[in-house]
């Protein structure tokens, strides 16, 4: 878990970033994580458990953490995905993206509060958006 912190999610600016990172190494039908510069390097169960550790971790992680710090995450997360932050907006509000994030197995109430929080500080930036584009 460590090479992989350190190799793969420290490139990464922000914690949604990342859990959204080590969400699509996970096959939603069967639930299997899929890296293949650590099954090269490690037995297959090593890679499921350590993924599966830190894919719990990095979302409880983010669920404790303040809203306010949430948004300024989420702020830097959609700028960074290609397309635009307008785009990434639209595309994370339009289509529910964040609802893939969450790992399996946790208390249906725990993904509901994500899911909450997301929509809540998704709907912030698209208004604030909003009143900017009114005021130019």
């Amino acid at each position: 878990m460590e090479d992989f912190a350190e190799r793969s999610l420290a490139a990464i600016p922000s914690e949604f970033g990342r859990l959204a990172y080590v969400a699509s190494l996970r096959d939603v039908e069967g639930g299997c994580y899929r890296h293949d510069g650590l099954s090269a390097l490690y037995p297959e169960v090593a890679v499921q458990q350590a993924l599966s550790t830190c894919h719990q971790g990095l979302f409880l992680r983010l669920l404790e953490t303040p809203l306010e710090s949430q948004e300024i995450d989420l702020r830097l997360c959609l700028a960074a995905i290609g397309g635009g932050f307008e785009n990434s907006l639209a595309g994370w509000r339009e289509q529910e993206v964040y609802c893939l994030l969450p790992p399996a197995g946790l208390p249906a109430y725990l993904e509901e509060l994500f899911a909450s929080n997301v929509r809540a500080l998704l709907a912030i930036l698209t208004e604030e958006r909003l009143r900017i584009q009114s005021a130019a």
